[in-house]
This record gives structure tokens, sequence and C-alpha cells, in this order.
């Protein structure tokens, strides 16, 4: 019987949820199963991976056969360069402190280095709503000036068509006495 470390199916349509799993080659998909080694859920920035590694590992050790998917969780997570190290402690190469300190640094590095991807989504996260909120006060200031220009602009307009109409009738006035007058001074010549 062959043995594969692969991943189950679960979660809706367009929402994707994995358990990893080791189960026999010819079960079906999301089928039966062995072992249920941990989750991966790739909706999330980064994705979230549950991973039991000392029981991948173990699965490992006794044959099973990752496929390329779930080759490529485990070593994200470290099962694979766990079974490295103790193949080289099996070697005699190093004792076994030596390689549980050297997979301690391991993962730490990479927690640190997946803690920073986090770290730098959430501040390009706010960056970008910063970014938006003050495009979005331009066009609100540059809609306000807009504004009252207009209204400046339709007060100064008629402002405009009332002062020429009063100097007109001012004017017209002014125009109006003095031909009394004139009449006036003519009558009484004649």
């Amino acid at each position: 019987m062959s043995v594969k470390i692969r991943l189950q199916r679960h979660g809706s349509k367009g929402k994707p949820f994995f358990h990893i799993v080791v189960a026999d080659a010819r079960a079906r998909r999301d089928g039966r199963f062995i072992e249920k080694l941990g989750t991966y859920n790739p909706i999330t920035n980064p994705a979230t991976i549950d991973l039991n590694v000392d029981s991948a590992v173990k699965w490992l050790n006794n044959g099973a056969q990752p496929t390329d998917t779930a080759r490529a969780i485990l070593s994200y997570k470290g099962a694979l360069y766990k079974k490295h190290l103790q193949g080289g402690v099996a070697k005699g190469a190093f004792d076994e402190a030596e390689a549980e300190k050297r997979f301690a640094a391991w993962v730490e590095a990479k927690d640190a280095k997946v803690q920073g991807k986090v770290e730098g989504l959430s501040t390009a996260k706010a960056d970008a709503k910063k970014a938006a909120l003050d495009a979005e006060a331009k066009v609100n200031q540059a809609r306000i000036d807009a504004a009252a220009k207009a209204e400046a602009d339709a007060k100064a307009a008629e402002e405009a068509a009332n002062a020429p109409a009063e100097e007109v009738a001012t004017e017209e006035a002014a125009t109006e006495e003095p031909t009394a007058e004139a009449e006036g001074t003519e009558e009484t010549q004649a």
C-alpha cells in the first residue's frame, strides 16, 4: 500500500480550506485517511498553516510520499528540514541536542520573517488608507473651492448686471434734467 501526504479540500466554492492528511494513494481525494496532520488556509495573507511537524516527520521517515503542494507546505513549516537533521544525527554528524538547536534557530528565523511580512502588509494597508483619505480630502477641498469660486463669480456677475443698470438709470436721469432745463430756457427765449 502506497501512502501519500496530501490535501483534502473543504470549505465552500471560492473559499477553500484544506486538511493535510496521510492517506492511501488509492483513496478518494476527500475520502478516507489514516491521520490528519494539520490544516492549510490559503485565503489569509500570509496563508495560515497549522501542522504537527513531529507526526509529519514520522510519516516521512516511514516512507509516505508528499504531493507537490504538500511538499511545499512541509518545507515551509520545516518538516523536511527536521527530517534532514535527523538523517545527520543517524549518520553521526552531530548529536540530537545540536539538531534541536539548529531546528529551533531555523523556526525562530522563519517566524521572524513571517511576522515581518505581516507587519509590512499592515503598514502598507495603513499607508494606502491614509493616501486614499488624503486624496479624498484634496478632492473635497477642490470641490469646495470650485463652489466658492462659482458663487463669487455669480455674485460678481449679478453685481455687474445691477451696477450698469443703475449707472444707466442715473445717466439717463442726468441727461433728462438738462434737456428739461434747456427746453425751459428755449421756451422763455421764444
